[in-house]
């Protein structure tokens, strides 16, 4: 890489958004920038947003397709409010997206495309670029895709296949202006089109030919910026998405349970890569059923599970929904599996690609009869490993279903990950019953926990059976007994909510009582913090108590509302967390705060809430 003279300035943190058609590449250009701030040492955090549709229409703002990335020196928390940066590869994306570009911003736009019909398209009564409409934003005018296929003119590649790698233009402009190396999108071109040598050397051709624009370009060449690494402590890193990690969590508790992976599945977005992950790791003893609906995929877990294997099942919203009645079976058998639910906007097919908190009542209440879970939350992309991981434990160890909550927002957002060491890893302890044990029955239980013995198949001496109907305590048979059937059905709620009694306390940051007190759970986690503190700075008495155990929840939840004036639940829902909250505290207010649009809080956003709620307290 050239060296450069220009000045170059140090910036504690930056957000970037790549936007384009749903086929110029935007999701990769952003993993590949992503990849390269993961090697410069940065803490980051994305949000890849890209509609539903396969091949949405071209030209049309709905059919737009982005990826953010927030990167910095400092810690990271939220994929950012507003663009610092944005690559604008037609007017549609500077049309959907210039609300999210900060005044005075950087915004760069292949002028190729801005053609009338284009522009019609985009739903532009005048070309922005000429009409004065972004005098307030360093526009950088650049003609992308001639530039592209000028780099490559002497290779004989056709048009067609030039212009797909506009993307790597783009992203070698980005290169130029935050002083990064060519060699992570190179080692991704060599690994991805190894067998095409000639695609390899046209797209290295292209990266650098953004490179050199950019440096060309006096408003972009004259400064240059630098972020310095984050203070990250020694360990190896990577660059995670949440289904990945939530993947990995479930690989590290096969090995620490002793108990071989067993995943049924059926693909559905945002989960799929969860399925496809485990796929991969055939090697390490994980088996992958790729099941025919979401149905298959759920009993043929619970199959698994009696046979004494690890069991997992992943879906959304919608395949949840469909799981209902096979959970309600595993709740009965008291049989141990993990219900990963990646969330998305719903009802139905609802936005498939759109982020939302909506499934908590299902997870909680949907089935018939009482058929009490464990539920539990992962707050980031990294941290969905060791949530899947808690999620298998619990499971394990309790002979119970766990519903592990993700949502699209962290199945697909990434950030940097410290690959953690196996010793380092709780044992995950499952109650196996010892072959030949006189004193074994299928619904003999531990006085601690309530949990049954997991019985083997095949194990000396511990021929019994489960299955759907009531079974009697102790023994095992099946009983209609109506005394019977209430001490069951006490016994499998008081299970659960004895699971209290092994997890940690509920933990608060900042304020540990004054004020204002912020609730939050799940996906929400980064927005929280960061607004609680801004808050802080500014010397406002505010707290967040942001929730991963669910039910049950911890047993300090009580005293911890306790300490604060006033209470507040934001969530990507209609209200279903705090309703839940109500029905148990019913001595505590709480008031609700509530978005339904496919999108993440925003900091500046809350903020505003928090200081009016705290208004409202004077």
């Amino acid at each position: 890489m050239a060296t450069k003279q220009q000045k170059v300035v140090e910036l504690e943190h930056v957000v970037v958004r790549f936007a384009g058609d749903s086929g110029d590449g935007m999701q990769l250009t952003g993993s590949l920038f992503s990849d390269t701030t993961a090697f410069a040492g940065n803490d980051f955090a994305t949000f890849p947003d890209y509609p539903s549709e396969i091949r949405a229409p071209q030209g049309t703002v709905s059919g737009v397709s982005g990826f953010q990335i927030h990167f910095g020196h400092k810690e990271i928390h939220t994929s950012g409010d507003q663009a610092d940066v944005l690559v604008a590869m037609n007017p549609a994306p500077l049309k959907k997206h210039l609300m999210w570009v900060k005044n005075g911003g950087t915004i760069i736009v292949d002028t190729d495309t801005f053609t009338e019909k284009a522009l019609i398209k985009a739903g532009y009564d005048s070309n922005p670029l000429e009409d004065k409409s972004l005098k307030d934003y360093n526009l950088i005018p650049a003609p992308i895709s001639t530039l592209t296929k000028k780099s490559v003119e002497d290779m004989g590649l056709d048009n067609k296949i030039i212009l797909k790698s506009r993307n790597m233009f783009a992203l070698g402009v980005m290169l130029f202006i935050f002083n990064r190396e060519f060699s992570t999108a190179d080692e991704f071109f060599e690994k991805k089109f190894g067998k095409n040598p000639l695609i390899v050397e046209s797209n290295k051709k292209i990266l650098r030919a953004g490179y050199i624009f950019a440096e060309s370009v006096e408003a972009l060449s004259r400064v240059t910026y630098k972020v310095e690494p984050a203070a990250l402590s020694k360990g190896k890193y990577r660059n995670i998405t949440g289904n990945i990690a939530t993947a990995w969590g479930l690989l590290a508790a096969q090995e620490k349970s002793g108990r071989q992976l067993f995943l049924g599945s059926y693909p559905i977005t945002p989960a799929s890569e969860i399925l496809q992950e485990l796929a991969q790791h055939k090697s390490l003893g994980a088996k992958v059923l790729q099941a025919e609906d979401e149905i298959a995929g759920i009993v043929s877990a619970i199959g698994a599970s009696f046979a004494g294997a690890f069991a997992i099942t992943s879906t959304s919203g919608p395949g949840l929904s469909l799981k209902s009645e096979a959970i309600g079976l595993a709740v009965m058998t008291e049989l141990p599996i993990v219900i990963v639910n990646v969330q998305r906007a719903g009802p139905s097919t609802g936005m498939p690609t759109k982020s939302e908190q909506s499934d908590l009542l299902q997870a909680l209440f949907g089935r018939n009869g009482e058929a009490p879970c464990i539920v539990i939350a992962a707050s980031t992309s990294s941290n969905c490993f060791y949530y899947a991981f808690e999620a298998a434990k619990l499971a394990m160890e309790h002979m119970s279903p766990v519903i592990l909550l993700t949502d699209g927002y962290l199945a697909n957002g990434s950030e940097v990950f410290k690959i953690p060491k196996m010793k380092n890893l709780a044992e995950i302890k499952p109650p196996l019953a010892k072959a030949n044990d006189p004193d074994y029955y299928p619904y003999k239980r531990d006085p601690e926990k309530l949990n049954r013995q997991w019985a083997i198949p095949g194990t000396e001496g511990l021929r019994h059976r489960i299955g759907g109907l009531e079974k009697e305590d102790v023994y095992g048979n099946v009983s209609h007994d109506p005394e019977n059937h209430q001490i069951m059905s006490e016994y499998r709620a008081e299970k659960v909510a004895r699971v209290a009694n092994y997890i940690n306390d509920q933990e608060i940051y900042g304020e540990q009582s004054g004020d204002l007190l912020i609730v939050s759970w799940g996906g929400t986690y980064g927005v929280m913090i960061e607004a609680v503190k801004e808050m802080r700075n500014l010397g406002k008495s505010v707290g967040l108590a942001h929730f991963h155990y669910i039910n049950p929840l911890p047993k300090n939840t009580a005293e911890i509302f306790s300490r604060f004036k006033k209470i507040i639940v934001p969530e990507l829902n209609l209200g279903q967390f705090v309703l839940y909250l109500r029905m148990h505290f019913q001595q505590f207010t709480f008031e609700q705060y509530n978005k339904m649009q496919g999108l993440p809080f925003m900091v500046n956003e809350l903020v505003e809430l928090f200081n009016n709620k705290l208004e409202e307290i004077k």
